[in-house]
């Protein structure tokens, strides 16, 4: 009882710091001028409620609060202290913050849509017996943890085409054959995650792929992209990091203490936070088998990469590849899960696999799965929409334009620069969307100076991304892997502080000599050395 009393006392100094926020600005209030103007617009007070969000989330490990005093801290800078008028701007604002905008924004809408379907899927997999089933085959066929943790890695890899996809689809099918080899929440996460924005950002036919070709005016996007690729060192170094680790059966940081914990205890979350330890109790009363797993999980990616060709007009003549660069990412993974649940129904019920009530019961049992998630993200959008508000990508972006006269040093720098934006705003799509038009005018056409910066910024927006705790694609990974989001942060945190700082070690010794044949095998021994050191020196200390 003293444990969970202490436990609790984090909330202490969450709620004092956001009552003496309201409490003090409350005398700070101005006059609301005609056309509203933030005094720290496009300054370093822009990056600071993003900072204050994360910071106190690493501290506390509790996301909801720490993103509510984020959120109501930047209202208030961008109000200038006028309490009112940053109520209406969380709750109401129109323009880009703002829960209710947030909301009803149709890209975060057809995201939401997504997320409740999917879950609804998995509840009827699961209740179908679906899931059990695989679980049982994949027993036969994948005997060892190695095993587990390369098929989840290699089933991540083929579902490229988006990673909330990604996260979502590989964490309802490999949970259950991870949990039978005592393979902790974390890891799973951690694989997930790995496998999601790393894999998207080096694949020519994905949601990514064809947002970066948008951003890029005057050139072939694509071809820029697919260019680019053997350069994004973050992206491919993680993938080398992941497999490595696998292989050796080695951990390093707080991972180490959840796959042990999960090995020698059959514990998979370690820590006292298990929002979704209940999660798999539903009753299985279906007669399914591995195929009713299997056929939905293949109708599922076969529907979403339909809805993303038709989104970008393929049906209407446009070439399919065009078609995947013009895609709403969002609007068809809507239409591909709610077309898929359709075909789950026709497929379930004719065969009498589920009763009609008992599919009914997995609708509102899906939508409860996911409501952690849903909060999360709604809190990270609104928190990145204020931050968009005060101008925080503009004073980033003036940096950056005000120190491009370094050549040399220019992939490292625009690494690092998106590295934080991404970190701190928690979107990758963001920070390549406001980079890229500021770095490609600014080299020569076509050189490959050009392709090893753009490389650098799109790995640097992924490494960003895959460390901040208000990232929608980590808070899918978390919510794919059913792990506590503040424990997957933390453990996959060492793992990319390592991988970004031999990227950035890369980028410097690639400005220099320009030919990825020769760098991308040297990164690649460099990383794999550096997790040697790593495993030596961690053994030297637990001897």
């Amino acid at each position: 009882m003293l444990q969970k009393k202490k436990n609790r006392l984090w909330f202490l100094p969450v709620f004092f710091m956001a009552m003496l926020l309201f409490t003090v600005t409350a005398f700070g209030a101005e006059e609301a001028a005609a056309e509203h103007t933030s005094k720290m617009y496009a300054t370093f007070w822009s990056l600071v409620p993003p900072l204050v969000a994360i910071i106190l989330a690493l501290i506390t490990k509790e996301v909801y609060s720490s993103l509510f005093v984020g959120i109501v801290t930047g209202a208030l800078f961008y109000t200038n202290f006028n309490v009112k008028d940053a109520f209406i701007v969380m709750v109401t604002n129109e323009t880009e913050g703002g829960v209710i905008a947030k909301i009803s924004d149709p890209n975060n809408s057809g995201i939401l849509i997504f997320l409740v379907v999917l879950g609804v899927l998995v509840a009827l997999m699961n209740k179908a017996g679906g899931s059990a089933a695989y679980g049982k085959w994949a027993g036969t066929k994948i005997g060892t943890r190695r095993g587990a943790l390369l098929s989840t890695f290699l089933l991540g890899v083929l579902v490229f085409v988006d990673d909330y996809f990604n996260c979502l689809t590989v964490g309802s099918v490999m949970r259950p054959v991870t949990d039978d080899h005592n393979v902790s929440r974390a890891k799973l996460a951690y694989i997930i995650d790995a496998t999601a924005a790393p894999i998207c950002i080096i694949a020519p036919i994905s949601s990514w792929a064809a947002a970066v070709s948008g951003v890029v005016e005057g050139y072939n996007g694509l071809e820029l992209f697919i260019r680019a690729i053997p350069y994004n060192f973050y992206a491919l170094l993680t993938i080398v990091t992941m497999i490595t680790l696998t292989l050796l059966n080695f951990d390093f940081g707080p991972m180490a203490k959840h796959e042990i914990n999960a090995q020698e205890n059959q514990d998979l979350f370690t820590t006292d936070a298990r929002p979704f330890e209940n999660a798999e109790t539903m009753e299985v009363t279906g007669k399914g088998g591995v195929i009713d797993l299997v056929l939905p999980v293949i109708i599922l990616i076969i529907c979403c990469v339909t809805g993303m060709v038709y989104t970008g007009g393929f049906f209407e003549g446009v070439p399919f590849v065009e078609a995947f660069a013009n895609c709403t990412a969002s609007t068809a993974l809507a239409l591909g899960s709610v077309a898929a649940l359709i075909i789950t129904f026709l497929l379930y019920i004719p065969r009498r696999v589920l009763k009609f009530r008992e599919f009914m019961e997995c609708l509102p049992e899906g939508f409860r799965s996911m409501v952690p998630a849903i909060l999360i993200l709604t809190f990270a959008w609104t928190l990145s929409g204020i931050t968009g508000l005060l101008g925080a990508k503009e004073f980033v972006a003036g940096i950056l334009a005000h120190n491009t006269s370094i050549n040399v040093l220019l992939p490292v720098i625009v690494f690092c620069i998106a590295i934080f934006l991404a970190f701190s705003t928690g979107t990758s799509w963001g920070t390549f969307s406001i980079l890229l038009p500021i770095v490609v005018p600014i080299l020569d056409s076509g050189s490959e100076m050009m392709v090893i910066t753009v490389a650098a910024t799109l790995a640097g927006a992924v490494a960003g991304d895959h460390c901040s705790p208000i990232s929608d694609t980590t808070i899918m990974a978390s919510t794919g892997a059913q792990c506590d989001h503040m424990n997957h942060v933390s453990t996959q945190l060492p793992y990319s502080i390592v991988v970004a700082v031999v990227s950035a070690i890369n980028y410097i010794l690639t400005a220099f000599i320009q030919n990825w044949m020769i760098n991308l095998p040297i990164a690649i021994i460099s990383m794999v050395g550096t997790i040697f050191v790593i495993r030596a020196i961690y053994k030297k200390k637990t001897v």
